[in-house]
This record gives C-alpha cells, sequence and structure tokens, in this order.
C-alpha cells in the first residue's frame, strides 16, 4: 500500500474520485467504467461515503477490493456525520487492519435530506483527522472550498477552519469550481497562514444542465454567467452538454496546470467518457 502524500510529494498528480453504488444496477456501470478508468493509470482514486454512512458496507468493500486489484492506491471517504465516535473508531479500525492507509475526512451531509443540524458526536472533520492519526498511520485528506464552505460564516473563517485542518492533515483536495482565480485565491490565503501542504483542485465535468445547477447550490459554487451563457445554448441536446463539459473542464484544468497547479482530481460520477477525455485532451494518457 501507498500513502498518497508519498505520491504527491513525487510531483504532480492526477487521480479520480468515484461513487460507492447504491444499487445493484450502478455496481454494474461502475464495474464496466473501472475498465476504463484502470487504463487511465490514475494516481490514485478516492471512493465516496453516503450521507450518514448509506454506503458504509459498499465503500468498505469497493476500497479494500480496489487497494487489492487496482492499479493505484484508493483513498476511503469518512465522514461524522450521522456516526457516534465508537462506530467510526470501529470504521477506521477495520480500514486499518485491511491495509487501507489512505482517509478523506470529511464533515459530511445531514443524514435526512432537508435536516439543518449536523447530527453526530464529533462536531468538525478535523476531529476525525485527529481520530484517525490517533488510531493509526493515516494518510488523511481534508477537503476544501475555494469560494467558502456554503455554511461558513464569512470566507476569511473558512480559510482560517481550512488552515487548521490542512495543520493536522496530510493534503487538501477541493470541492468544484469554475474560475482559476478562486482556486489561487484560496492558495495565496492559506500561505500567508503559514499554509504549505498540497491541496489538489477538484474537477467536475458538466454532464447535465440541471444538475450542474443543483450541485452548484449545494456546495455553494458559482457557475460564472459566461458558462451559463454556453450551456444555454446546448441545455436541450444532452450530448452537445456532455461535450461542453469536456471542453469547459478541459480549458479550467489546462489553466490550472500553467499555471502550477500540483495535480488534478477529476469527479468522475462514475462516468468514464468524460474522465477519458480530459485525461487524453490533456495530454495525460494516450491510447
Amino acid at each position: 500500500m501507498t500513502q498518497i502524500d508519498k505520491i504527491i510529494g513525487k510531483g504532480r498528480s492526477f487521480s479520480i474520485e468515484m461513487f460507492a453504488p447504491k444499487t445493484p444496477e450502478a455496481e454494474d456501470r461502475l464495474v464496466e467504467a473501472l475498465g476504463e478508468f484502470q487504463k487511465l493509470r490514475p494516481s490514485f482514486v478516492s471512493i465516496t461515503y453516503g450521507a450518514g454512512g448509506s454506503t458504509r458496507d459498499r465503500t468498505h468493500s469497493l476500497v479494500v477490493d480496489l487497494n487489492q486489484n487496482f492499479p493505484a492506491p484508493a483513498m476511503a471517504h469518512l465522514v461524522c456525520s450521522g456516526h457516534t465516535r465508537d462506530e467510526l473508531t470501529e470504521i477506521l479500525t477495520k480500514y486499518r487492519d485491511c491495509g487501507v492507509e489512505n482517509i478523506l475526512a470529511l464533515r459530511g451531509d445531514p443524514p435526512v435530506a432537508g435536516r439543518q443540524a449536523h447530527q453526530g458526536e464529533l462536531d468538525w472533520a478535523i476531529d476525525l483527522v485527529e481520530l484517525a492519526k490517533e488510531l493509526g498511520e493515516f494518510c488523511v485528506a481534508v477537503a476544501a472550498h475555494p469560494e467558502g464552505h456554503p455554511e461558513s460564516t464569512s470566507l476569511d473563517q473558512d480559510r482560517r477552519d481550512l488552515a487548521a485542518k490542512l495543520a493536522v492533515a496530510d493534503f487538501g483536495i477541493t470541492q468544484f469550481f469554475f474560475k482559476a482565480s478562486y482556486y489561487w485565491d484560496m492558495v495565496e490565503t492559506l500561505g500567508s497562514l503559514g499554509v504549505s501542504k498540497p491541496v489538489i483542485p477538484g474537477i467536475m465535468p458538466i454532464t447535465s444542465y440541471g444538475s450542474i445547477q443543483k450541485m452548484a447550490e449545494l456546495s455553494g459554487a458559482k457557475i460564472p454567467p459566461e458558462i451559463i451563457s454556453r450551456l444555454e445554448r446546448c441545455k436541450e441536446r444532452e450530448q452537445d452538454v456532455v461535450e461542453l463539459g469536456i471542453e469547459i473542464a478541459c480549458e479550467l484544468s489546462q489553466e490550472l496546470l500553467d499555471q502550477g497547479a500540483p495535480g488534478l482530481h477529476i469527479f468522475t460520477m462514475n462516468l468514464a467518457r468524460s474522465t477519458r477525455e480530459i485525461f487524453e485532451r490533456l495530454g495525460l494518457f494516450t491510447t
């Protein structure tokens, strides 16, 4: 097993996120996509964790399986929300005993749709980072929001909270965003707060006009007017939206790389085509 911070420390990383399937049908689709993802030779992969632990067992089994059979280390997402400290201890101990060394520590969404209050014994992601470090020699990543967390009282406070997380974690991965300046403003502020650990930009290829708007609302991301205008022109044609989403993702990715970003983390939504196209167009993979 390889700890991901060691991979990042050797140079740029190009990684992907997959989500743990909730149904047998979704699992079949992921199995089909995995063959394509394997060909991309990503630096590492991360596997999401459903709100309130809804994919607890599926996430665990997928991460363990990938660490044994995929040619790149797999990182397990884990959330505080909906769990007691004892439950989180049990989950982390099980990962440790199975040889899983990489964890993405998150506060997580409320376990019930519409519920506003965070439900769980650990209040913040930093508490989960500290618990993981207590239980084993985990490499622990945390989430970063270039435009600020939607529940943060201010952007300044959000940056300070992120700096505190990165003081104990090993690296960060951002939520998706659509302007490079958002990322670099965050990195500059973190530097002024004494943070030198890498934060990998997260890239979301747009595949649906409606879903990206909903996801942006939930994450606090802003869709720039120029991107909305481009989407409006083709929103009724699904394949055109997918193609435009690839184009926009490549434009942002290339700009970030040209400006010195330490890598990219592609949110695949378990769809191989957009991710493969991004890797190919950026010259990260050749058939």
